[in-house]
């Protein structure tokens, strides 16, 4: 059942970003290696159990240790996060850096972006893009997934990526092991949820983030602020009622909304009150969780960073 109170005029503002993603993990020592050595992000801080890491600016990722944990499988939860590079040249240098390390990757081309997936040690799905809007555009509908590049003409928008053309962007002098730019942000989280209505529901209908893409069909939504290709992907390939993570497992604990500032956070979080959403408020913003138990952190720029 999914809550009868709805605040049908809430659309959230269009300059919402997507802030850090923390993560339950096994062995910390061993998952600040892999990310700074694999990814080049840096170490921001470390406090006994706990790390936060980034592009040399905000933290990208904050990850804190429980070694007693373990990772359920098939259960709702995150399927990957999303880093954006500023530029073509630093996703190049990524996937570069990442076929020097032969470290395990797949580079696809979905037209309206260039990427790569790959997972960390511990299993965390994670992506490394760039933006590509001028190519073309997808179309998502019941009859599924469809992209149509800018002459009009069918992509699958999964076709293998022309990594060597990629890898042209990289200038005589560049350093495949030079840190990620500080220009690196989340870009989105794409999340394994048990009914794409409910998760519609609360992502679109609560939270206000608009709906660009949606497929019954193929078993997704793609929602976001301001007019963005996705900022949360949702979809329900793991199967339909898929159940929730149980509480301490590794993988997400939180991913992070920011707002722009207290006044958008706080009209957010009455509206979320009005609908008898359990809100919880804690240092550094407030934290609510959907249907399928991923916690969404909503916070600002000027929120405490750890």
């Amino acid at each position: 059942m999914v809550p009868s109170m709805i605040d049908a005029e809430f659309v959230i503002h269009p300059a919402t970003r997507m802030g850090h993603i923390h993560l339950t993990v096994a062995n910390l020592e061993r998952q600040i290696e892999f990310y700074q050595r694999v990814l080049g992000f840096t170490l921001h801080w470390r406090e006994q159990e706990k790390a936060g890491l980034g592009a040399g600016h905000d933290d990208l990722l904050r990850l804190t240790e429980d070694r007693d944990a373990r990772r359920p499988h098939g259960t709702t939860g995150l399927y990957h996060f999303a880093v954006l590079y500023p530029e073509r040249r630093e996703l190049a240098r990524a996937i570069g850096r990442l076929f020097s390390l032969h470290y395990p990757n797949y580079p696809t081309d979905h037209l309206m972006t260039e990427t790569t997936y790959l997972d960390d040690p511990e299993g965390n799905g994670i992506e490394l893009y760039f933006d590509t809007p001028e190519r073309g555009r997808w179309d998502m509908s019941d009859d599924g997934f469809a992209a149509v590049d800018a002459q009009g003409n069918p992509h699958s928008g999964r076709e293998p990526l022309d990594v060597e053309a990629l890898l042209r962007e990289l200038q005589s002098g560049d350093r495949l092991d030079q840190a990620a730019p500080e220009g690196a942000v989340i870009g989105h989280v794409h999340l394994h949820v048990a009914d794409i209505a409910e998760a519609n529901h609360f992502y679109h209908d609560l939270l206000g983030y608009e709906i660009q893409g949606l497929s019954s069909s193929v078993g997704v939504s793609f929602v976001s602020a301001g007019g963005y290709h996705h900022h949360i992907g949702l979809n329900t390939w793991l199967g339909q009622g898929a159940p929730a993570p149980p509480s301490g497992a590794l993988g997400l604990r939180y991913f992070t909304i920011v707002l722009p500032d207290q006044s958008e956070l706080g009209r957010l979080v009455q509206s979320l009150q009005r609908a008898s959403i359990p809100v919880e408020e804690v240092d550094s913003g407030h934290l609510v969780r959907d249907p399928f138990r991923n916690g969404v952190l909503l916070t600002t720029p000027e929120n405490p960073e750890h």
